[in-house]
């Protein structure tokens, strides 16, 4: 299973490995902290969202990298979310209740961040890139078997493709 599982998210770390930037910083909160445990994420004061949200703006580079540094993110917290699902397998009803609970609200974070990214671009590609990937995730609805490791490859092509990496 965790052979499989590797094999699953390969695709999501293709996705942020392409762009070569180290930064982690993350769009969404989708972040975990070590363990596999959920990090609380912090408080947003909106005007330094709305900030943010400016400063990326029809800025399609600004755009790209950061959505290659979500996609790094949320590869690593989904393979950390994948040992917790496997280790709770083991366990009571109520750990892997709490375990699916945390893929769920981190595939929808993820999700959210590539969304909320599409409406900042004013680059068609990279709109459509960026959608295809939010609804691809949002499809997932956190059911590791529903990955098409295929699928996501190509829409993580579109995506380089979009910001010039390929």
């Amino acid at each position: 299973m965790r052979r499989l599982a590797f094999l699953i998210v390969l695709p999501f770390l293709a996705a942020g490995c392409s762009g070569g930037d180290d930064t982690a910083a993350t769009a969404g909160g989708v972040t975990s902290a070590p363990g596999g445990s959920a990090a609380a994420p912090a408080p947003v004061d909106p005007s330094a969202a709305a900030a943010g949200d400016k400063a990326l703006s029809g800025n399609t580079k600004a755009i790209c990298d950061q959505a290659t540094r979500t996609s790094t993110s949320f590869g690593e917290t989904f393979i950390a979310d994948l040992k917790l699902q496997i280790d709770a397998a083991g366990k009571d009803a109520a750990a892997k209740s709490r375990a699916q609970e945390k893929i769920d609200q981190d595939v929808s974070s993820y999700s959210g961040a590539l969304a909320g990214m599409a409406k900042l671009a004013d680059d068609k590609a990279l709109k459509s890139a960026l959608t295809q990937m939010s609804k691809q995730v949002k499809a997932l609805k956190g059911d590791v078997t529903k990955i098409n490791a295929d699928k996501m490859s190509e829409i993580t092509a579109t995506l380089d493709k979009a910001c010039g990496k390929s």
